[in-house]
């Protein structure tokens, strides 16, 4: 990389300034804070288009994705295989090139104007007195820039559609929320200990019963059906761009007040996914009789292992296919997300959230460096105690990779390799901390104490 130490020098200016601003409670307008991300963003997206060091799936994965719908071509097949997502974003990508945009421009453009969005967003998502401090914090975020402006890699296109569902669905209100309310396992004992087994089935699904009277409409329960359904559409543009943001679907539906509206939720949230694959015919020049095989390409993860964690430790830092490393770790993410989701079921659903995609980094035992950016809005919106090490301690690990590395031919950067991915296994349990331990129960609105209502005194009318 060319600008290595213009860009280091911007990434740790907008880490001193988020921490003084968090010292010196900052309550910046939103003009300052989309100023300073902007500004952030453009000067490190315009140094890296004219770099001489370019990423490679940003060359060879990003670009052939839209060129091929610029030929009219499958994305995922055209690429062969380098994109293995729905053609969403490289729609936007052939539009680009269209247009006579150079690619080392328009790839990131999608990313930076993606990621300005989410500034207000993370504002919107922390609401309260706090929310331009945060949404501040992450105009300044160095993990963001990297992402967003150097990399070009497409994580802030699923995270602004993703937090957006979460404001939506919260909708007007104290920002302050509580997950499950009910003990579905307590009260489902007592209904047993009470009503026998089938008995409590009766009770539940029966006519008249738990399930009939939670599918029930309400009165006045159309604004947050509506919601609802605005919610789930935007989780589906997510998932349009990437399929980890699954993970953000439960505190997404647990934000919704009611069964209905979490149906509504679920539902919509496989639209904008189906209609894009339907639709490949039409708009990407996909046969049908090549639909079963990009839905192979798009479902095949390749067991790559080496880069984080544990994995980097086992292989030696080098990247490898390990099926049997990657089944392992496969199993310990689904084991580790019910674990916490149980553990996490009545906190906020942002803390859920935040616990659920932290976890992940820690169990995981295959990342890029851009997966963790997952986790930078809703922690940042909602820190923690160990918020601030977290976000610093792997900013400074992909800092390493992206403005240290890049410096050197391929086998000095090897052998760097090597070292950098196995001392990622300090972050784990920086990122462990960093859950919201303390807030894995959500403190329900205080209501105000009902004062008794005053009779009027009849008034007597002498003869």
């Amino acid at each position: 990389m060319d600008y290595a130490i213009l860009t280091g020098f911007v990434l740790v200016t907008g880490v001193v300034l988020a921490l003084v601003a968090q010292w010196k409670g900052w309550r910046p307008s939103l003009v300052v804070v989309l100023a300073v991300g902007i500004g952030f963003r453009v000067l490190i997206m315009a140094t890296s288009a004219v770099d001489t060091w370019q990423p490679v799936d940003f060359m060879r994965s990003f670009k052939p994705a839209g060129e091929a719908i610029l030929n009219h071509q499958d994305p995922v097949l055209g690429s062969k295989g380098g994109w293995h997502f729905l053609p969403t974003i490289p729609y936007v990508y052939g539009l680009l090139l269209w247009l006579g945009i150079p690619w080392e421009i328009g790839g990131r453009l999608v990313t930076v104007v993606a990621d300005v969005v989410l500034i207000p967003l993370v504002g919107k998502l922390a609401g309260g007195p706090t929310a331009s401090l945060r949404a501040f914090q992450y105009a300044c975020n160095p993990l963001a820039l990297l992402v967003a402006s150097v990399h070009g890699q497409v994580e802030p296109v699923a995270l602004v559609f993703g937090v957006a569902a979460f404001v939506v669905a919260r909708g007007p209100g104290d920002p302050e929320r509580p997950g499950m309310r009910t003990d579905v396992v307590g009260l489902a004992r007592r209904r047993v200990a009470d009503l026998g087994v089938g008995g409590a089935l009766r009770h539940a699904v029966g006519p008249g019963g738990v399930v009939h009277r939670a599918l029930t409409s309400r009165p006045g329960e159309r604004a947050s059906l509506r919601r609802a359904l605005f919610a789930g559409l935007l989780m589906g543009l997510a998932l349009c761009a990437k399929s980890w943001p699954i993970w953000l679907i439960p505190g997404m539906l647990l934000l919704l007040p009611t069964v209905r509206a979490r149906v509504v939720a679920f539902v919509a949230a496989g639209v904008a996914p189906v209609f894009f694959l339907v639709t490949l015919p039409v708009f990407a020049g996909t046969s049908l009789n090549q639909i079963p095989e990009v839905i192979r390409t798009i479902q095949d993860i390749r067991p790559i292992v080496g880069e984080w964690g544990y994995s980097a430790i086992l292989v030696g830092g080098d990247w490898t296919l390990h099926s049997g490393i990657a089944t392992f770790g496969t199993r310990l993410i689904y084991v580790t997300m019910v674990v916490v989701a149980l553990l996490w079921r009545r906190a906020d659903p942002v803390d859920l959230t935040t616990a659920l995609l932290l976890a992940f980094m820690v169990v995981t035992p295959r990342l890029g460096a851009q997966y963790l950016l997952w986790f930078m809005p809703f922690l940042i919106a909602r820190p923690t105690r160990f918020a601030w090490p977290a976000v610093i301690g792997v900013s400074v690990w992909a800092g390493y990779g992206y403005l240290y590395m890049t410096q050197f031919g391929p086998d000095t950067w090897w052998a760097l390799h090597s070292v950098w991915a196995q001392c990622s296994i300090v972050l784990l349990p920086v990122l462990a901390l960093a859950m919201p331990w303390e807030r894995r129960v959500a403190k329900l609105p205080s209501t105000p104490p009902r004062t008794p209502r005053r009779l009027p005194v009849p008034v007597r009318v002498s003869a």
